[in-house]
């Protein structure tokens, strides 16, 4: 299999330097032609500063001339629907969704998007704890690769596993997205916390509640109980909630400590939210914490208020 990626933010591009360590030859592409030509020139990348391009990956600003039967859709999930429209892509490639959340426009997660589209296609997602700058300088990472169709996925789990990239596999998409997209949400609640100096106490508490509104959320929905135990969920929800690395969780810092967020960043958790809590309340699934983000995220209420809200709700059982 060739690969292509689409996307040359910092995720995909990370992803196409990863790649190429293998020795073959990888092809980026972007959206905005500019940007291209000066990665073409100076084989830098803007969000992945001190790391080079390797002359192995062909930078391209023509999606037309992407020639690849295995590509991976690393551009952000409210535009995903937007790209997978742009180009007919041919029967038989394989289409990796790398990006995490959930579309506002249709309820859907990545795989979703991937089958509305092209029903006949393999759909798959890689998803779990990964921050864009460690694959690419080949820090050691563990992701996972989820395929309804197995021996799909045992196929692309080869194909896509580097010396330090290490991909396991599982066949329930719908419980990896998920998880994928829920912890972004409760990353937010954490930064959140850290932001108002509401302590380190505080945050621990919203880890292991946002966990357990992540698992109901996903088990309503049909994923499988075991999936969000794994990389895709719990992994990638300490990785996110912890780290002033995750744009999610210094987003909710900055929203915390009455800041205005830095603009031009992609913060997936915020239309996560939104999207979760619509289709919460249309399953009447429980959401206390995505609710709360969701009415910060809009304006509605402020932190403070947020907390108060969530610490005042009836008693329950663990």
């Amino acid at each position: 299999m060739n690969v292509a990626v689409l996307g040359a933010g910092a995720f995909g591009s990370a992803l196409a330097i990863s790649l190429s360590a293998k020795g073959e030859r990888v092809q980026l592409w972007g959206r905005n032609p500019k940007a291209m030509e000066q990665i073409t020139q100076t084989r830098e990348i803007f969000r992945l500063p001190d790391v080079r391009l390797p002359a192995t990956v062909d930078v391209l600003s023509d999606l037309a001339s992407v020639n690849a039967d295995t590509l991976l859709l690393a551009v952000p999930m409210q535009t995903l629907s937007q790209l997978l429209t742009r180009q007919d892509f041919p029967s038989g490639v394989h289409l990796v969704a790398c990006c995490k959340g959930i579309d506002l426009k249709s309820g859907m997660g990545p795989t979703g998007l991937i089958r509305q589209h092209y029903p006949d296609r393999i759909a798959a997602i890689l998803t779990g704890p990964s921050f864009a700058a460690d694959i690419a300088r080949g820090l050691p990472t563990a992701l996972t690769l989820a395929c309804s169709n197995a021996d799909a996925g045992t196929e692309l789990q080869s194909v896509l596993t580097t010396e330090t990239l290490r991909l396991y596999t599982s066949t329930d998409p719908k419980g990896a997205e998920l998880g994928g997209a829920l912890k972004n949400v409760i990353a937010i609640a954490c930064g959140m916390v850290i932001g108002a100096g509401l302590g380190a106490s505080a945050r621990a508490a919203l880890i292991a509640r946002g966990y357990a509104e992540m698992q109901r959320f996903a088990q309503a929905l049909g994923a499988e109980p075991q999936t969000l135990t794994g990389l895709s969920g719990f992994g990638d929800l300490v990785l996110t909630c912890t780290s002033s690395q995750s744009r999610n969780f210094a987003f909710g810092a900055a929203l915390g400590a009455g800041e205005v967020p830095k603009a031009g960043t992609t913060v997936e958790g915020r239309a996560t939210a939104g999207a979760a809590l619509a289709l919460a309340q249309t399953h009447q699934i429980d959401m206390p914490i995505t609710a709360m983000v969701s009415a910060v995220c809009d304006g509605a209420i402020g932190v403070p208020q947020a907390m108060r809200r969530l610490m005042q709700r009836n008693l329950k059982a663990e």
